[in-house]
């Protein structure tokens, strides 16, 4: 009899979400910390932000999460609350023969134009010119981009629209857009092992995904001109003017890409978690609640080792306070 209760009660307290691809290398990670400390599970799915927004909005999780963040306009119309957790940046990925990691450079209006196909070739003289030293070979670019609804996308998206007029006419930013060219593959893990498996490819990932399966990174030319490699130094850099007290009152909604700064990483975001301010079962968002709270405390070092980039503790002291407006947090 007390086995059974005890299994009940085990399963019972599971913390059950789904979304971004984007965080879920620290997520899994801080799941398992969690479980050995505090004896809780969490049930994550990891299906993109565009189901993560969708699962929460029809209740079959106790939180969503998205790397594209809501307005607070669509909070207020669903009743949710949200809040980052950590910071990540969205890198470049490419397959070809005889470049090694960081030894191409891109900006970021090559970048759109490639994946508007408008440049094809990797020999193409908008590349060579970015590229003196390197030897770029004669070949067909092989454009990989995201095929479900995706945070990763709607980052890097706004990105193209921010640095390249045209983009952002003809294609613009969201979670799903109408890509001009390429192949689609599914999550973070379905851009990353396509490029793996593609000779002359390009991508985007989150950059724990670029590091766990060994995929050459592009650097990057920013706002201020300066070439950059993707670091938790630069994605801290392009998080520094960040203003999370203000930020508090708009949902939490922060866009970090083409940021200032000389070692500012261009495609910087952080990451979001979604729940509601009313909860059918107050009990299991409260849980939620506990894990990030134990995560902000207890996870940095770990975020750290992955090159996501913990949020500073002013973050952290106004997303605990908003907390106060969830029934049943107990905060």
């Amino acid at each position: 009899m007390g086995v059974a209760i005890a299994a009940t009660a085990a399963m019972a307290a599971d913390i059950s979400g789904a979304g971004a691809t984007f965080p879920y290398p620290i997520y899994a990670k801080w799941a398992a910390t969690y479980k050995g400390s505090s004896g809780v599970g969490l049930n994550y799915q990891s299906i993109g932000s565009g189901g993560g927004i969708a699962q929460i909005k029809a209740k079959t999780v106790t939180f969503g999460a998205s790397d594209a963040p809501m307005t607070k306009a669509q909070l207020d119309q669903f009743g949710l609350a949200q809040f980052p957790t950590v910071i990540g940046g969205v890198v470049p990925v490419v397959n070809l023969r005889g470049v090694a990691a960081g030894q191409l450079v891109l900006d970021g209006a090559t970048l759109a134009d490639i994946y508007a196909g408008k440049i094809a070739r990797w020999d193409d003289p908008a590349i060579k010119k970015l590229n003196p030293g390197v030897n770029l070979p004669g070949q067909a670019i092989a454009v990989v981009h995201r095929s479900d609804g995706s945070g990763t996308t709607f980052i890097f998206t706004t990105f193209l629209s921010r640095v390249s007029a045209s983009w952002k006419g003809s294609v613009g930013a969201a979670t799903s857009v109408d890509w001009p060219v390429g192949i689609g593959a599914k999550g973070n893990e379905g851009v990353a092992g396509n490029v793996a498996q593609t000779a002359g490819s390009i991508g985007y990932v989150e950059y724990a995904y670029a590091k766990q399966n060994h995929l050459t990174y592009a650097k990057m030319i920013n706002k201020a001109g300066k070439t950059v490699s993707p670091t938790v130094d630069a994605f801290r850099a392009a998080a520094a003017n960040a203003d999370w007290v203000g930020a508090a009152n708009n949902g939490f909604f922060i866009i970090l890409v083409d940021q200032p700064g000389d070692a500012s990483w261009p495609i910087t975001a952080t990451t979001y978690i979604l729940v509601y301010k009313q909860p059918a079962d107050p009990a299991a968002t409260a849980e939620v609640l506990k894990f990030f709270k134990w995560a902000y405390a207890n996870g940095g070092q770990l975020a750290l080792g992955l090159d996501y980039v913990p949020l500073p503790d002013v973050a952290v002291k106004a997303i605990e306070a908003s907390w106060h407006n969830i029934q049943g947090s107990g905060m």
